[in-house]
This record gives C-alpha cells, structure tokens and sequence, in this order.
C-alpha cells in the first residue's frame, strides 16, 4: 500500500465515520473503483481509532461531565438521574452499545466476507438513504437529549447494530433513529456521535491481535492521523451545517453513489 493510498482510507474514514455516508462502505468501494488490493479489516479498525481521538478530542468537555456523572451516579447519596443529564447519559450511552457489541460479535465471519459485495452496498445505501430523508422530513424535531429515556437509546442502539452491514452507516443509521423519535438534528447527531466512542473503543480492543501484526507501520500512521484530522473537521463542520440545513444533499449522494456502484459493476462484468 502507497502511503497516498493510506491517506485517502484515512479521510475516507474521518469523513464517513461521522457524515451518514458510511464509512465502511466507502473503505470498501475506494479500493474496489480504483483496483487496489483491498486493507482487510484490521486496517479498517485501526482507522476507526483516529476517528475514536477526533470525537474524544471534539466532546472533551461533555465526556469530562459523563464521566464524572457516571461515578456520581454510583454513589446513593449524589445519584440524580431525574435532574442530572450527564448522569443518565452516562447508563444510556452504555444501555445503546450493547446491542452493537453483541451482533458485531455474532456476525464476525460475515463482516469480513459477505457483507463486503458492491451491490449489497448499493442496496443499502439507496434504502438507508430514502429512510434518512423521510425521517428528516417528517419527524418532530422537538427533543433534546434532556429528553431521552432509556427506550429512546435502546432503539438507537438497536438502529447501530444494523450498521454491521456495509452502507447502513452507523451514524445514519442512529441520527435517523434519532430523528424518528422526534429528536433535533442537533442532538440525534451529538447522541449518535457520543455513541461511537464505546463501539469504537471496543471493536479496536477486539482486533488488538490483528492490528499489533500489520507491518506496514508507515501507512497505518499515515492513515491514523488522516482520519484523525478529517473526522475532527467533519463533526465540526457536520453540526454547523445540520443546525440550519436538511440531510437532503447526505440522500442524493447516497443515491448518486449507489447507482454509480451498479454501473460499474455491470461495466465490469
């Protein structure tokens, strides 16, 4: 792998890991459009790490007041879930990854097969797309994360583990959830962007094994840093845009992206 190459898995994954485009999917097609050997998923994981520092390094202030809600929380005498929101947060954000940590687990095998077919992607890019747009267009947009309840973040929860299947996206898949239950563009992305630091954390630990055993250390390092620097600007700029903007142009891309996968790949056949 050319450390360009790297370089473009690298902002491939900052981008899509918090714009609902799927950043699973595109670490698949760029290797697939332009013929190059495919990274394998351990690579894929390592890159999630650099996306894992972006959100950290971005929410600092709110993982802070998490972190210290949780350990309030588990004293009887400073426990205030009803008044304070750090504090739920902090069950609720753990109460939404599980249902990811499990089905990732159980669907290991077809992550790293199956489930990395173009048209597959194509399908899935189409429907989540469609989904998004009408979640946008018809939901209530009223909540904020003062609001949440414990089945709010189970749903979404639920809504991540779907996106173990290249396209969903884990982002589009939880802001759309988010906004179906009548959150604000706003707070649907910050939840969902929150929600990414466990899963992350997680699948990293997992693939610890796997990742330690790539020698390719200049290109992972390359990769690492663009991914870091690129999710970074994509939250920032992400937010900004949602507070006064639809997920339209997120839909279009996601059909124009679609469509080009089934041209080439009947090009091709």
């Amino acid at each position: 792998m050319e450390l360009f190459q790297a370089f473009i898995l690298g902002m491939v994954q900052g981008l899509g890991e918090f714009l609902p485009i799927s950043s699973s999917a595109h670490l698949i097609l760029a290797p697939w459009f332009f013929g190059w050997k495919d990274q394998g998923l351990a690579f894929d994981v390592a890159l999630h790490w650099g996306t894992l520092i972006a959100v950290v390094t971005y929410f600092y202030n709110d993982i802070w007041l998490i972190f210290k809600g949780f350990i309030h929380s588990l004293r009887k005498s400073t426990r205030d879930f009803q008044n304070n929101v750090y504090q739920k947060l902090a069950w609720l954000l753990i109460l939404a990854s599980i249902p990811g940590a499990v089905i990732g687990k159980l669907l290991e095998s077809q992550v790293e097969g199956s489930f990395r077919n173009p048209l597959l992607i194509a399908a899935t890019l189409s429907v989540m797309g469609i989904i998004l747009f009408l979640a946008d267009r018809f939901g209530s947009k009223i909540k904020t994360l003062t609001h949440i309840s414990w089945v709010n973040a189970l749903v979404i929860g639920l809504s991540q583990a779907a996106a173990i299947i290249p396209g969903v996206s884990r982002s589009g898949a939880t802001m759309t959830t988010g906004l179906l239950q009548g959150f604000t563009r706003e707070h649907a992305a910050k939840f969902s962007f929150l929600m990414s630091i466990p899963i992350i954390l997680g699948a990293g630990l997992f693939k610890l094994p796997e990742i330690a055993q790539i020698d390719n250390h200049a290109q992972l390092a390359v990769g690492f840093i663009s991914s870091t620097i690129f999710g970074f600007l994509a939250i920032k700029y992400m937010l900004k845009y949602i507070a006064n903007r639809s997920f339209a142009v997120f839909t279009w891309y996601r059909l124009a992206l679609a469509a080009l996968i089934v041209i080439v790949y009947f090009v091709r056949a």
